[in-house]
């Protein structure tokens, strides 16, 4: 209730304020610029509430406070009046509308859902023009079905149709939480989340898996210092790429034949396998 009253006394307040003629706006918005007079910041801006509070009703169907749309449109008035250049000889309520619709928007997107949505141009227009779009062609076109109701927005917002449906389905329904259960009454039913299935590794076990990489890295690059050149270069070529090369294709740059290749590569396996057991004999499991 106090909220209440306070909004209407401050929608009586901008309404009450009088009009600007430009002159006036003119010499106000030169002090503000140039001499950082408050009191002619003030006097612009209160004159210009009215246009907050209308901007900001043209959002109330979002859902959320009007206290805080006007709020939210006072801020965009104030870097509206920051950015004003009233050499450019363009009227105030001009130039203001689009930093209070811009304010209000931003605000909107930030608390409408939990999910950030409509980060970019086109994102932001399908936000704001889907509801009314969807209504428009409801009315003008009767059996109209989603599919072919989504191209049309999507032509028309520049957007894709799967932008078109995602965002749709965004706005349907309001978030939910993964802790509500999915009954509502007092059966002890699970919550959402328990059906919710990861089948990513848990934090713990990805450590694990990385530090044990590290280390058969570190381990492999040791027992290499026991091979000849030619053996490394044959290993190297053969089982540590992608896709390894043919004995044939070794033996060719090698100018040996492919039996002789296979033999050598036969040879330094077995010296890596002596040399990380050496080293590393508790640890037998990553040796194959």
């Amino acid at each position: 209730m106090r909220s209440q009253s306070a909004r209407r006394t401050m929608i009586r307040a901008a309404m009450a304020a009088p009009y600007l003629e430009r002159e006036e706006e003119y010499e106000l918005a030169v002090q503000w610029k140039e001499k950082k007079d408050q009191a002619a910041l003030h006097k612009i801006t209160s004159a210009h509430m009215r246009l907050v509070i209308s901007m900001a009703a043209k959002f109330r169907h979002f859902g959320l406070p009007m206290n805080d749309l006007i709020q939210e449109g006072h801020v965009g008035l104030l870097e509206a009046a920051a950015r004003f250049e009233p050499e450019r000889e363009v009227r105030f309520s001009t130039y203001a509308t689009w930093w209070i619709r811009a304010s209000i928007q931003d605000y909107i997107l930030r608390n409408w859902s939990i999910v950030r949505g409509g980060t970019s141009s086109a994102q932001k227009a399908l936000f704001f023009n889907l509801r009314r779009l969807r209504a428009r062609l409801s009315q003008g076109s009767e059996g109209l079905s989603s599919t072919a109701m989504y191209r049309e927005i999507a032509t028309a917002l520049k957007v894709s149709e799967g932008d078109v449906a995602l965002m749709d389905s965004r706005l349907s329904g309001p978030d939910s939480s993964l802790n509500a259960p999915l009954l509502e009454d007092d059966s002890g039913s699970a919550d959402r989340q328990d059906f919710l299935v990861a089948n990513d590794p848990l934090p713990d076990e990805m450590v694990s898996t990385s530090i044990d990489d590290e280390r058969r890295v570190t381990w492999l690059n040791t027992a290499l210092d026991v091979l000849s050149d030619r053996e490394l270069k044959i290993i190297r070529e053969r089982r540590l790429q992608d896709e390894g090369e043919t004995l044939e294709a070794l033996g060719t740059k090698l100018g040996i034949s492919k039996e002789r290749v296979r033999q050598i590569e036969t040879r330094a396996l077995e010296k890596l396998r002596a040399a990380l057991l050496t080293a590393i004999p508790d640890r037998a499991a990553f040796v194959s």
